[in-house]
């Protein structure tokens, strides 16, 4: 099995350092992350300045660019290879909910995925990398137990398996506290709080995004639900933005549109 690590934090994290640690026994682990944080950059891509690879001491190669960028880059020349599982993390802080949809992280495993290749974003759920241990073995064990269906796809034994992506979060606690896993839908934050503002030494009004807002939908059968009760949480994500349920009415107002504009035209 050949796996490649990324991260959003950087790759001097405690985060990516643990995931490492854990998963070098049970595969062949490469490790392409960005020099520096990128928390919060999605799927961005860097396309308007160049990137450089480097290696670290610890044989680590790090790139001046996003999470996304990492992946993209070692998928389409760097390693020479394709590795048969991407995984991303460990993030210092929960991506669950709409945190998904700016989450270096997820973007990282997300470009794997979009490549063809199945991917785990992996998050503890408090930042300060509490138990960051513990939530390394949680990590190794998923992906161990995920290793014959991934050796299977690999000798093309399951054809017909599309690639899958996965979000998953850890509490921020000891072995012996943690529970399960949980399969569960992402739930849903509040708007995010009012923007910071401050003055900078020049007189001039600096802005910072502000935090995250709290829950708003935390009930059952949600990751809020399953990492506050101590479980691992696991949900499947997609990349399909198309509002399905909705299309029907969308095909009707473009058939207006569509016959309006039709006698528009007789008309002129």
């Amino acid at each position: 099995m050949k796996i490649l690590i990324c991260n959003d934090d950087g790759y001097q994290a405690s985060g990516i350092i643990a995931l490492f640690e854990a998963l070098k026994d049970i595969a062949d682990v490469e490790v392409v992350a960005p020099e520096q944080n990128n928390s919060a950059k999605s799927n961005a891509l860097t396309l308007h300045s160049p990137m450089y690879v480097q290696t670290a001491a610890n044989g680590f190669r790090y790139i001046n660019g996003t999470p996304a960028d990492c992946v993209h880059i070692a998928l389409t020349g760097l390693l020479g290879y394709r590795p048969d599982l991407v995984v991303s993390g460990i993030n210092n802080g929960a991506n669950m909910g709409d945190d998904t949809i700016y989450s270096g992280t997820v973007g990282a495993a997300m470009e794997g995925y979009l490549f063809g290749i199945p991917s785990i974003a992996f998050s503890q759920t408090e930042k300060g990398w509490g138990h960051i241990d513990a939530a390394g073995r949680r990590a190794r064990d998923l992906v161990q137990q995920l290793i014959p269906s991934l050796e299977k796809i690999a000798e093309g034994a399951l054809p017909t398996v599309a690639p899958w992506l996965l979000n998953v979060n850890i509490p921020n606690l000891p072995d012996e506290q943690l529970q399960g896993y949980k399969v569960c839908r992402l739930g849903r934050r509040h708007a995010a709080e009012r923007v910071i503002t401050q003055t900078s030494p020049r007189g001039e009004t600096m802005y910072w995004i502000g935090g995250a807002g709290p829950a708003k939908e935390e009930g059952e059968g949600t990751d809020f639900f399953a990492t506050k009760h101590g479980f691992v949480a696991i949900t499947p994500l997609q990349v399909d933005l198309t509002d399905h349920e909705r299309l029907p009415y969308w095909a009707q107002t473009a058939a207006k549109l569509t016959q309006g504009s039709a006698a528009t035209t007789l008309a002129a």
